[in-house]
């Protein structure tokens, strides 16, 4: 399989989806020239890049909805450097130590549909990155936040009151007393109006969590 993987590239060379440079999907270069996330979100919520970035939008295009899982690799390795960062202040500030990583779910039929839930895909590239690491900082629980009702797209949803009110209700918790008194980190991969991640902060939060912040990739 790594032998044909090898003659694929060659005949077929992986070009960055920005710039066409062979060797990434999304090369160094662009990704570290990418915009900020500059528009306001909630202190606790950490986007890194701005959505309306050409390169960064069609980034979580493609590995959402045509399946180019390696961006969640070269998204996941942005988004390590920002956590650690922020663990290294929030440690000492805020005792948040040994957090959970907790990815946004998706729902049963989307998650059909798509084959793969592309915030778990982060998560599990973010503690390969870890474990390539000495320095171990947390752990990832793919079966704690559920999804138990299938909701509108919340970007086909204009109005603020009727994205809260189209997630109310659409998220479980699942063995509650992994996360007692714990610290967790939310992952998705765009954050708009940050109505998924409070919906998801709030049950967590009445389960038992003792303090939740959320990285995305973008807003």
């Amino acid at each position: 399989m790594r032998f044909l993987n090898t003659i694929l590239d060659i005949v077929f060379p992986i070009r960055c989806i920005s710039c066409e440079t062979i060797g990434a999907d999304l090369c160094l270069k662009c990704l570290t020239e990418s915009k900020p996330a500059e528009r306001e979100t909630a202190e606790w919520v950490f986007p890194l890049y701005d959505y309306r970035h050409p390169p960064i939008k069609k980034a979580v295009w493609l590995l959402k909805y045509r399946g180019k899982k390696k961006l969640a690799g070269i998204l996941a390795e942005a988004m390590y450097g920002r956590i650690l960062e922020e663990l290294a202040e929030l440690s000492i500030m805020e005792n948040f130590r040994d957090p959970i990583l907790i990815p946004i779910p998706l729902s049963p039929k989307r998650y059909r549909e798509r084959g793969f839930n592309q915030a778990e895909l982060i998560g599990k590239k973010l503690i390969e990155l870890q474990n390539s690491s000495p320095r171990k900082s947390f752990v990832l629980e793919k079966n704690i936040l559920m999804k138990i009702k299938e909701t509108k797209h919340q970007a086909q949803i204009k109005d603020r009151r009727e994205r809260l009110k189209n997630l109310t209700g659409s998220l479980a918790i699942k063995n509650a007393q992994l996360i007692k008194g714990r610290n967790i980190i939310l992952i998705d991969d765009v954050t708009t109006t940050g109505a998924t991640l409070n919906e998801a902060k709030k049950i967590l939060k009445q389960s038992g969590a003792r303090k939740v912040i959320a990285f995305t990739i973008a807003h």
